[in-house]
């Protein structure tokens, strides 16, 4: 059978989508083809869950089959109900629905009678061992492994202890369940793997009903079985395990024609530079109060992009971008800015906010106010021009201006002319400074013929450089800013990942914006011209009703290409 699903020529087709092509070829029936996304349960996703969630996702779509949203949750510490709450909100931010939502805990009495299988077959064993007497009998991969004491155990004896283990006879660690495979074995995961352990903690659904819980390999490929998932789509750590997930299915796996096989395949998982996606070590950041949670706008979470103001959109198209390999590589950071720098251009509204202000005094402007026309996006004109308020005083960025000229610094300094945004052309005259030599004031002078959109003589021999933002300083009004910087110094900070946190990750300031941002909500995005992107993380706050916006991205790319 020729599958009709993609209008793509072969060549377009990702290799994961050329083996299910090749499968369908050699007459695996289209109807049975089903994918599943198993996240445990025990932290939020990652930008790297974004890659699994659209390739799982996606394929769905393009076959039309089902999917299932599958927790693994056989490890009852620090999973909750929360973490599963927050998994299925990233998911549905993405867009994304799931046919079928399913637990590993599900199959837990179906996993036991199965283990109970191999025992009875002389294929798995109780192991009274202390697990780093077992980690060392495993020994390296050039290396042959030592067999355990209690591998030869009587099918009998291992049959009442694994149900010993499962009726709470035994003490944590005191035993472990392994799987009798290949002691000599080149790949350690065959080398008599843990099946099931003793866990005496409560399980976020079957509190203290069992006692003994599955790893997830002895999990992960039978309730691809039990589900009858066609294709599980593993990222590259789990290939040196794909011969234990085979021989797993070896063990249950019976020829019938209404059941199919599960095929593991695997592809390239996503770094990025300067982050770490490890939960454990994003757990540690949280614990050590470097972090505030696992929605910090500093980290790589789906929440914290969320909360920092990246769209659905940004994500999916820089998924898409990167593509499905099966060569891994650290992308830069810089990459997946620029997707979201591209569509925030696209759907934010332009305004004026003056992060660092000075005061300026246009001398020969009369003390009244003006309300000037301005563009509130130029990608859309469908977003229409808003009325921003022009005075004598203004605030603007105390790094638009110089005192002294110098070279290459085109904006405001004594004796040069620039254009204040949607407004005039001034020129600065004279500064007055405080008691600590300090600017306290620019004066200036404004060309009243240079009205925004009206060239001025000034204009026409090329003398003005720049464009300034600013602010009405009696109109303006305060908010609280969020900027952020790399979490880590170094490009890939997987290694030692403590000692290279940037002290200087999050900077919370107090900006001062046009009143247009009075109407501002929760949810918006936002050009603060000339600055950045910007996301309103709180429309009020508890204590003085100040709106909070969290930096999403810089006007231009500010990365370094080098490598640090």
């Amino acid at each position: 059978m020729t599958s009709n699903y993609f209008s793509e020529i072969e060549s377009y087709l990702h290799f994961i989508e050329k083996i299910i092509e090749e499968d369908i070829k050699n007459g695996f029936p289209v109807k049975k083809i089903r994918f599943r996304f198993p996240p445990e349960p025990n932290g939020f996703l990652h930008i790297g869950h974004v890659k699994a969630i659209c390739l799982n996702f996606e394929l769905s779509k393009k076959y039309k089959s089902p999917i299932n949203l599958r927790f693994d949750d056989t490890n009852p510490i620090g999973e909750d109900r929360n973490f599963i709450d927050s998994i299925k909100k990233d998911i549905i931010f993405l867009g994304f629905h799931w046919d079928n939502e399913s637990y590993a805990s599900d199959y837990f009495h179906k996993l036991y009678e199965w283990a109970t299988e191999l025992i009875k077959k002389n294929k798995a064993y109780v192991d009274d061992q202390p697990k780093n007497i077992i980690q060392f009998q495993r020994k390296n991969p050039f290396e042959i492994g030592i067999d355990s004491h209690y591998r030869n155990r009587s099918i009998e004896e291992n049959l009442l202890l694994f149900e010993k283990m499962k009726n709470g006879f035994f003490k944590e660690g005191s035993c472990v369940l392994r799987a009798k495979i290949n002691m000599s074995s080149s790949n350690m995961n065959m080398r008599d793997p843990i099946m099931y352990r003793i866990l005496r903690k409560k399980h976020h659904r079957t509190g203290y009903k069992w006692c003994i819980y599955p790893t997830y390999d002895w999990t992960h490929g039978l309730c691809d079985y039990i589900e009858q998932i066609s294709h599980s789509l593993c990222s590259l750590e789990f290939e040196n395990r794909r011969p234990l997930y085979n021989w797993y299915l070896d063990q249950i796996y019976t020829e019938k024609k209404d059941k199919i096989r599960p095929k593991q395949i695997e592809f390239s998982r996503l770094n990025l530079s300067h982050t770490i996606t490890s939960k454990r070590k994003i757990q540690y950041l949280i614990e050590k109060k470097i972090i505030q949670s696992w929605d910090d706008p500093r980290i790589l979470t789906i929440s914290g992009l969320r909360r920092k103001g990246y769209t659905s959109v940004a994500l999916k198209n820089f998924i898409h971008k990167i593509g499905i390999t099966k060569r891994n590589n650290i992308i830069d950071i810089s990459f997946l800015e620029f997707w979201i720098r591209e569509h925030l251009n696209k759907i934010a509204s332009r305004v004026m906010v003056v992060l660092h202000p000075i005061k300026l005094i246009i001398d020969n402007y009369l003390n009244t106010t003006e309300w000037i026309e301005a563009e509130n996006n130029p990608e859309d004109s469908s977003f229409g021009n808003r009325k921003v308020p022009f005075s004598k005083f203004i605030y603007i960025e105390k790094d638009d201006f110089l005192e002294k000229e110098e070279k290459n610094f085109f904006r405001l300094c004594i004796g040069k002319e620039v254009r204040l945004k949607n407004a005039y052309i001034i020129k600065a005259n004279s500064i007055i400074k405080n008691y600590k030599g300090k600017i306290k004031e620019i004066h200036c002078t404004y060309d009243p013929k240079s009205q925004s959109g009206k060239k001025s003589k000034i204009e026409k021999k090329g003398r003005v450089k720049s464009t300034l933002h600013w602010v009405s300083i009696k109109h303006s009004f305060p908010i609280k800013v969020n900027l952020y910087n790399p979490l880590f110094l170094k490009r890939n900070p997987d290694i030692d990942f403590d000692k290279h946190i940037n002290p200087k990750s999050e900077d919370k300031i107090m900006g001062y914006a046009e009143p247009y941002l009075k109407k501002a909500k929760k949810g918006d995005h936002f050009q603060f011209q000339r600055v950045g992107y910007f996301y309103v993380d709180s429309d009020i706050t508890n204590d003085k009703n100040q709106i909070i916006f969290n930096q999403t991205v810089s006007i231009k790319n500010k990365w370094k290409r080098k490598k640090l």
